[in-house]
């Protein structure tokens, strides 16, 4: 049976993109817009909280230690016990309006992230009424160096790759589509870009993903109160109703990888009703009965 906790009641603005180190058995997420970083164990105790200077749209943990960010203004690296930022790069440095988002890190150390724009309805006075589509998604490197993979996207959201590395996942919330490419493991780089999914059949839009050890895509319906399991055709296999409306994103971790943390939002957003006590809040999901795969470190 499929149990539902709030784990830690940590009222995030925006929180975002839980992570289970499997080195440290220790769980991170952050508070996107209030640019915090948060950690706890795996049954939500010992929360610790570090801070960044600006917006954040997610980390990953090094191989050489501390983390790899994507912030507002493009790829640093972050030391936790000094709060020390090295500023790596901003490929979209010339687009004001737009910050870094989701990202996540594949199988041979390479961390991919997009980026969103703050004002997502701002209209093209080129393109008569149809919304900006000025984000790009990009791959850094363990050299460090930043390789654009796609563009022409609105908000960038949901990265993950199948068991077999062969297939990259991602998703553009602000159009309701989800993709799929063929990856490279090789050489890190993306081809045969391909509609996976199209939200229409439910509310809200696709927001965070994860992968599990049975390849299905595991994915929070922001703004739909619900979590989904679609299986590698695109089907879906399971759905799971939270007490929350707001979900953003979910991870596999737990020594057994067995447990879903999920992420939520807490601020209220125009036309989005937000009334739940536990709204922004850390969640854990006990009895799915299946296992996710261990998320690796930045080679950097």
């Amino acid at each position: 049976m499929v149990d539902i906790r709030l784990l830690v009641d940590s009222k995030n603005h925006l929180g975002e993109g839980p992570l289970w180190d499997v080195e440290e058995q220790r769980l991170y997420w952050i508070d996107s817009s209030a640019a915090e970083i948060w950690t706890c164990k795996e049954d939500g105790s010992d929360v610790r909280l570090h801070y960044v200077p600006s917006h954040i749209g997610s980390m990953a943990l090094r191989e050489k230690g501390g983390a790899v960010l994507a912030l507002a203004n493009g790829f640093s690296l972050y030391e936790f016990k000094t709060q020390r930022l090295t500023h790596i790069g901003d490929p979209e440095a010339d687009e004001p309006e737009n910050r870094m988002n989701d990202g996540k890190v594949d199988r041979r150390g390479r961390f991919v992230a997009g980026y969103m724009s703050y004002d997502h309805d701002r209209q093209d006075a080129n393109r008569g009424q149809r919304p900006v589509r000025n984000s790009a998604l990009y791959r850094l490197d363990p050299d460090l160096s930043i390789h654009r993979l796609d563009s022409g996207i609105k908000c960038s959201n949901g990265p993950c790759w199948s068991p077999d590395n062969k297939t990259f996942y991602f998703c553009d919330s602000y159009d309701d589509n989800m993709y799929a490419y063929d990856y490279d493991i090789e050489t890190g780089n993306v081809s045969n870009k391909r509609l996976f999914l199209s939200n229409a059949e439910y509310p809200g839009t696709f927001d965070g993903s994860t992968v599990d050890s049975e390849g299905y895509i595991w994915n929070a319906h922001v703004f739909g109160g619900r979590i989904i399991r679609y299986a590698p055709d695109g089907r879906i296999d399971r759905e799971i109703e939270f007490p929350v409306r707001n979900l953003t994103s979910v991870m596999f971790g737990g020594k057994d990888l067995d447990i879903m943390y999920v992420t939520s939002m807490g601020r209220p957003m125009k036309g989005v009703p937000q009334k739940e006590a536990s709204a922004g809040g850390l969640f854990a999901v006990y009895g799915l009965g299946v296992k996710g795969l261990p998320e690796p470190r930045f080679g950097g």
